[in-house]
């Protein structure tokens, strides 16, 4: 009778001990974030707006209760930790566990490794949108800056895993692009080598981003290439543990774990012209100490580079914008444009067209150019960021056909119904965008032809 009772108590607590998960979704709601970049769904309605019923709300349910199960996050920590210490392996395939208490972002891994480099199309094509980015900045009165930040494992490799072997392929796409960039004229700083000359450790442990100190250099770096002069970098700094790193967030949701950073200890005089709620804000308008306007296009390195140059400018914009939005040079009349991208995200300068109205090359064929017109289709419609013009894309420059070997740097110019030839931004598998004047169609499409001499 008591072996029974035993049994009936151990299959009551491990049934129970199930239920806590779904019971506890009955307690009060406490509002905190999900971890890492995760976006946890919400309670479903069983009638949407208009007042029909929810025809998903089963699957949605679901949903909701797979991400908001109580103690959720703390289940997804205490697995995560048993299984980096345990089996020094990851939960998520986000991250990759180096040594001693390293985290590395797996979207850097294939630059690392060598795996899918980018064409040396793709590379001209990369070079050749940043340089018509010049071109325009330039015919507004601003001085234009490119700059790549490098992954962390292209600066520090040493505690990568030794499963994980840096690719003996060289140059990297970052070396490549810079190269073509100089190629076109475009003004490139190289953050590569900056970073490579400082002997102390300038990224987190946990974090795929630089610290404080680092993004201080980096800001300084900028200035200077901007014909500005900054000491961001000289300090002071203090180091104070308050800075909780992005992969680790992914890997211990519920962890309280912090990471020591270097504080910025001097003054920067920094006014917003409308409040943000945090540094991943999309926009962010500022008034600073110092001289001219600043227009800054720029990812999430950007949330520790941008307080410097704020201080640095009388009035800054930064744009996490995607594609560029190059019809706010005209608009704040930027004395400087400056562009700042990760080294894992390069394609994105061949994925999106950005704002600003096509250069016009003139109406004269150019010499050692083919136009293609029969089988080219393009698309258009009109913008909403760009009033009075409309955004074209084609599909393959020749109809589905691969680029001959010749055709790797070759511009590509868009006729139009007004005569002019337009030059477009070249995107991926062929294509290529522009915007033009609505009510100018798209004939055709000219490259250089084989053998032809250069512009």
């Amino acid at each position: 009778m008591k072996k029974k009772f035993a049994y009936s108590a151990f299959t009551a607590l491990i049934l129970l001990l199930c239920l806590i998960p779904s019971l506890g979704m009955l307690l009060p709601k406490q509002d905190g974030p999900a971890g890492g970049n995760q976006a946890l769904s919400r309670a479903p309605s069983l009638r949407d707006a208009e007042g029909n019923w929810n025809p998903n709300y089963l699957s949605q349910i679901q949903d909701y209760a797979g991400d908001n199960f109580h103690l959720r996050q703390e289940m997804i920590t205490a697995w995560s930790a048993l299984n980096a210490k345990g089996l020094q392996s990851s939960i998520t395939e986000d991250v990759v566990l180096g040594t001693d208490g390293w985290l590395y972002f797996a979207d850097t891994l294939p630059d690392y490794v060598g795996l899918d480099p980018m064409t040396d199309r793709e590379i001209f094509a990369a070079a050749r949108n940043l340089a018509l980015i010049s071109e325009y900045c330039e015919e507004q009165g601003a001085r234009f800056l490119f700059t790549v930040a490098p992954n962390k494992n292209s600066l520090y490799w040493a505690n990568m895993p030794e499963l994980t072997l840096p690719s003996a392929r060289q140059p990297r796409d970052a070396k490549r692009l810079a190269e073509a960039l100089a190629e076109q004229g475009v003004d490139y700083l190289d953050c590569f080598s900056l970073f490579r000359g400082q002997e102390e450790v300038l990224y987190f442990k946990t974090d795929s981003h630089w610290n404080g100190k680092g993004a201080a250099l980096a800001a300084d770096a900028v200035n200077k290439a901007l014909g500005r002069s900054s000491g961001y970098f000289d300090g002071p700094f203090t180091q104070e543990e308050v800075h909780k790193g992005d992969l680790y967030d992914m890997l211990y949701p519920a962890g309280d774990g912090l990471e020591a950073d270097q504080v910025y200890g001097g003054e920067l005089a920094i006014e917003y012209d409308v409040p943000i709620r945090s540094a991943e804000n999309l926009t962010i308008m500022t008034h600073g100490g110092g001289e001219g306007s600043l227009v800054m296009f720029r990812d999430s390195f950007g949330n520790n580079l941008y307080p410097y140059l704020a201080d640095s400018f009388d009035a800054a914009l930064f744009s996490r914008s995607m594609p560029y939005r190059l019809d706010l040079v005209s608009q704040r009349e930027a004395d400087c444009v400056a562009a700042e991208l990760v080294e894992r995200n390069l394609r994105y300068l061949i994925q999106n067209v950005p704002v600003m109205p096509a250069p016009c090359r003139g109406t004269e064929s150019p010499e050692g150019f083919t136009v293609y017109g029969s089988g080219v289709r393009f698309d258009a419609e009109p913008s909403e960021d760009l009033p009075g013009y409309a955004l074209v894309t084609g599909p393959s420059a020749l109809a589905g056909q691969e680029f001959p070997e010749a055709m790797t740097d070759s511009p590509a110019l868009v006729l139009a119904s007004d005569g002019n030839y337009y030059e477009a931004f070249l995107l991926e598998d062929g294509a290529a965008g522009l915007y033009l004047p609505e009510g100018v169609q798209p004939l055709g499409i000219a490259y250089r032809s084989p053998k032809a001499p250069g512009l």
